[in-house]
């Protein structure tokens, strides 16, 4: 191979790198280990993973995943399919996308839905690149306080070497201010404005008058979504969004130590033209079968760079195989239930951790699954004690709050559990 490239060793592939960027020591490799062995030292790792009960959400959620799902997600036909480019061969993984679209589009009330994107955070990225695209002259993107602090990190990151100016919109009261909103838009500059419908103090947003704002002002109105949620709550396209996104890992993707994840994107007929990734329609074959196809793409693979929609790559389609056939067995009564189930938890563990006397109420707003909470002492203290004692939540912020999230997976003696823990623990 060297040879055919016309080089002599391995260390002039590295020529251009200067030699103080070369390690030149030996490289610290264990020994060479039998089978046995090594499935051993793997096994001795995992054991060092502490086993917490998870009373924490701040966009990663502890629900069940039936065991159907990772059994039916591991058949080798999945497995081991990637791309569906070849419609002839590929009916199965084309299927799948077009039913995780279809039920994206029910769940958000939206009318179009791509095939997935890599986790929640970049789909919001990309919703403010598209909301760029759709509004063409205006330079500017609305981001409000009150969003999940790493998705408004990713945004920023993707404004940054996208020409993207971002704005922001203050809260008052625990959720986004129509008036600071107002008060934005009168520059006449704001591309799109995105705000969450479950916002990071685990308040569920009452967006009146926010989307008629914003088309006023010709924007683009974004929702960040909780996919799980909405099957209770008024969707986006109830509310008049524009565009829908949010993380699908709620719907049948376990935790699994941080990933990996699934971004959903659906938004109004009117913009499908502007949305990245792909679309798998339904069509019929020559025998007038029912069959399924790509029929929208937006790649840097088809088009010129500069002109693409976006250079997403990967649709994650894995993942989104998760989320259909969780959806599938939940339907929408299950979906019910375990909102039901996860705000009753919810509620209890609210209402006790009050009457400890260790905490205040922040803010008198509805929550579902997820709340916070002033502690009378130092919220990272609280979180430390809280992890000894074996469980995962009172998660600090910046602003001195714990949140605390109860899914259908806690059960009534884990919550009385964790209210002991903070009663016993030396604050």
């Amino acid at each position: 191979m060297l040879d055919k490239i016309g080089v002599s060793s391995l260390d002039d592939l590295y020529g251009d790198v200067p030699s103080d960027f070369i390690y030149k020591k030996e490289y610290d490799l264990p020994e060479a280990m039998t089978e046995q062995q090594v499935r051993e030292h793997f096994s001795s790792l995992e054991a060092k993973n502490q086993r917490l009960k998870i009373f924490a959400g701040a966009g990663a959620y502890d629900h069940y995943t039936p065991a159907v799902v990772p059994y039916l997600a591991s058949r080798s036909e999945f497995s081991t399919a990637y791309t569906p480019y070849q419609a002839e061969i590929s009916q199965g993984t084309l299927r799948y996308i077009f039913e995780y679209q279809s039920m994206i589009c029910e769940l958000t009330g939206m009318e179009v839905s791509n095939a997935s994107m890599y986790d929640g955070p970049t789909a919001a990225a990309e919703a403010a690149m598209m909301a760029m695209v759709c509004t063409k002259r205006k330079t500017r993107v609305l981001l409000s306080d009150t969003l999940l602090p790493h998705v408004a990190e990713v945004i920023r990151t993707y404004a940054l070497y996208h020409g993207i100016e971002l704005g922001a919109i203050a809260s008052e009261g625990g959720q986004t201010s129509l008036e600071a909103l107002e008060k934005e838009l009168q520059s006449g500059d704001v591309a799109g404005v995105i705000v969450p419908d479950i916002n990071k103090y685990g308040i569920i947003e009452d967006h009146t008058g926010l989307t008629e704002a914003v088309h006023k002002a010709g924007g683009v109105a974004v929702a960040y979504c909780d996919p799980s949620a909405l099957a209770v709550i008024k969707t986006p396209g109830e509310w008049g969004f524009d565009i829908a996104v949010g993380d699908g890992q709620p719907l049948g993707l376990p935790l699994n130590f941080g990933g990996p994840y699934v971004g959903f994107m659906a938004c109004r007929k009117e913009h499908v033209r502007k949305l990245p990734g792909r679309i798998v329609g339904q069509t019929t074959d020559a025998d007038g079968k029912r069959c399924f196809v790509l029929t929208l793409q937006a790649r840097e693979q088809h088009i010129r760079r500069e002109k693409a929609t976006s250079n997403i790559c990967s649709n994650q389609s894995l993942m989104a195989l998760y989320v259909t056939i969780y959806l599938s067995l939940m339907g929408p009564e299950g979906l019910r239930r375990v909102n039901e189930i996860s705000a009753a938890g919810a509620h209890i563990l609210h209402d006790k951790l009050l009457e400890t006397g260790l905490f205040t109420e922040v803010f008198d707003k509805p929550f579902l699954k997820e709340f916070v909470l002033k502690p009378s002492c130092p919220p990272e203290k609280l979180h430390k004690a809280l992890l000894e004692k074996g469980f995962f939540g009172a998660l600090p912020d910046d602003e001195g709050y714990v949140s605390f999230c109860v899914t259908e997976k806690r059960s009534a003696e884990e919550i009385d559990n964790l209210v002991k823990a903070v009663k016993e623990a030396e604050l």
